[in-house]
Formats: C-alpha cells, sequence, structure tokens
C-alpha cells in the first residue's frame, strides 16, 4: 500500500536567500528522470517557470507551485496540460511575513482562489487541472490555519480538488506544545498530524501531501469510512 504520487522539490519551502534557476533545475531535473519510469506519478515541487518547464520535459505530470501562481506559469500550465497546485500566499514565496489580518479567513481564501481562477482560466487553464492549497502555515497563523480546516467545505465549494498540505506543519507543533514559541519539533509531530489527515478527509481535502505511512493509513481508512 503505497503513495499515489510523489511530490518532489530540490529548494526548501522556508525561508533563505533566492535559489538561482539554473541550480534548482540541475538538483531536480535529474531526479525527476530518474524516477519517471518507477511507475509513480511525479509533481515538481517549484515556483520557477524555468525549472517548472524542464521538470515536465523530464517526466512530471503536475507542478506544485508555492508562489500563488503568475501569468507565466499559467501559460506554460495551458500549454503543457499538466496538472497544477495553486496554493494562497500573499507574497513572494521563502520570504517571513506575519500573518495577515484577513478578517473571516475562509472568506478572504474564496475571494483569492477566485480571483487566481478566473486569471488561470483567461490564460488557457482548465478547471481541471488545478487543485487549490490553502497553503498552511504561510502567512496564516495557527488559529488562521485551524478555522481553514474546520470549514474546509465551504473551499470545496469552488470546484477544483482541496490539496491540503498539513503533514509535519508548524501550526500542529503549536498545538501540540500549547504555544508557537515552544512548539514541538518536526519528528515529534506524527500523532497530531494523523489526527488532522483523517479530519480533513472528512471535511472533503481531496488530494494530501504527507510524508509518514501512519498519516497514509488514517487517509486511508478514514475514506473508506467518509465513501
Amino acid at each position: 500500500m503505497g503513495f499515489d504520487m510523489l511530490d518532489v522539490g530540490a529548494v526548501a519551502a522556508k525561508s533563505g536567500p533566492p535559489v538561482p534557476a539554473a541550480v534548482e533545475a540541475a538538483a531536480l531535473v535529474p531526479a525527476i528522470e530518474g524516477l519517471a519510469d518507477a511507475g509513480v506519478p511525479i509533481s515538481a515541487d517549484t515556483f520557477s517557470v524555468e525549472v517548472a518547464r524542464g521538470a515536465l520535459g523530464a517526466g512530471a505530470v503536475a507542478v506544485n507551485d508555492i508562489s500563488g501562481g503568475s501569468e507565466e506559469m499559467f501559460e506554460l500550465v495551458a500549454e503543457s496540460g499538466c496538472g497544477y497546485v495553486l496554493m494562497h500566499i500573499e507574497g513572494p514565496p521563502r520570504v517571513d511575513r506575519p500573518p495577515g489580518d484577513y478578517g473571516d479567513v475562509v472568506e478572504h481564501l474564496k475571494s483569492w482562489f477566485g480571483g487566481r481562477i478566473e486569471l488561470a482560466q483567461r490564460l488557457g487553464v482548465s478547471m481541471e487541472q488545478i487543485a487549490l492549497d490553502p497553503g498552511l502555515d504561510f502567512d496564516l497563523s495557527t488559529e488562521q490555519d485551524l478555522e481553514i480546516l474546520r470549514r474546509l467545505p465551504e473551499l470545496r465549494e469552488l470546484g477544483p480538488p482541496l490539496y491540503v498540505s498539513l503533514s509535519r506543519k508548524d501550526f500542529i507543533g503549536a498545538v501540540l506544545a500549547g504555544s508557537w514559541e515552544g512548539r514541538l519539533p518536526p519528528g515529534e509531530r506524527e500523532w497530531g498530524t494523523v489526527a488532522a489527515v483523517a479530519l480533513v478527509v472528512r471535511g472533503g481535502a481531496g488530494i494530501l501531501r504527507i510524508h509518514d505511512r501512519s498519516s497514509l493509513q488514517a487517509m486511508r481508512v478514514a475514506g473508506r469510512i467518509v465513501k
């Protein structure tokens, strides 16, 4: 019982200095070439259009983009016909910012996604190509993350499947420790992740980005119960 897709990246999502596209591609594209014949679809975790183009040419079937999309990226997605993960973010990736004050965070995400989907469609991307990632921990507080997870069915109303990336996230460490400052390290968040996975499946998540077999089992069993 294995995973249905491998998400492969060469640049960490955490904040840090820019990584030149050539350097990123030199690490990512050969890895995708080596995995493409393994029988499992590969998604390329990159927000560089240049790197995404190389990754798709190497055999990736989807782009997981944490930048919130751009016209150039949408044009590549439309041209290639690949799958595309559109993640909510309120500024450049890999830059630290305080959480935004959005009022009703779910209504804010619905409006933000609506605008990005409209632009993507105008540039030739079909709804069938898109999955929506709420971007947990990106420009969001722990309470905002939790509110989004409570109200996933409202985001499902947008149409595309929800791609929920919550495995080992900082907000889970903060909930378990009782504070953001004292949050547990990633290696101690496994069972908190399992609990969240089971609940988001019930809430309507269609795709989950996870790391551990425990989360995979939780997803499969919760999915069978829900369906």
